[in-house]
């Protein structure tokens, strides 16, 4: 019988202290970086525990800001919204390695609509 827990008890450990658990707490925190397209400037969300994304994106164009909600899954994947209501869409993925992001933006206000790319890196404690 002892030997039957000790391995039971060996089993869970190994099971139970893997390293390639996947979980949201990689992003919580402070992220940044810049945009670019046909607009460009600056963003800074906050990725909360509950996987929650709020922010802004400051165009050094228009000189206006714009809000950033949304949410990251436990894999990285963002999906987010600009304005409120939606006025276009702000996407991408962060990555646990290296934590850089990388996505795409459109923006319907002011109209034309734009778009583009963005960059950024969570921010060192």
């Amino acid at each position: 019988m002892k030997k039957l827990f000790l391995l039971l008890l060996t089993a869970f450990i190994f099971i139970g202290c893997s390293s390639d658990d996947d979980t949201i707490y990689d992003f919580i925190g402070t992220w940044s970086g810049t945009y670019e397209g046909s607009d460009k400037g600056d963003f800074n969300f906050v990725v909360a525990s509950d996987g929650k994304l709020t922010g802004t994106m400051h165009s050094t164009v228009k000189d206006e800001n714009y809000v950033i909600t949304g949410n990251v899954t436990d894999t990285g994947d963002l999906t987010g919204v600009i304005g409120t209501p939606s006025d276009g869409d702000f996407h991408g993925t962060l990555t646990r390695e290296d934590k850089k992001g990388t996505g795409g933006w459109t923006n319907s206000v002011p109209t034309p609509t734009r778009a583009g790319t963005w960059t950024g890196a969570k921010n060192k404690q």
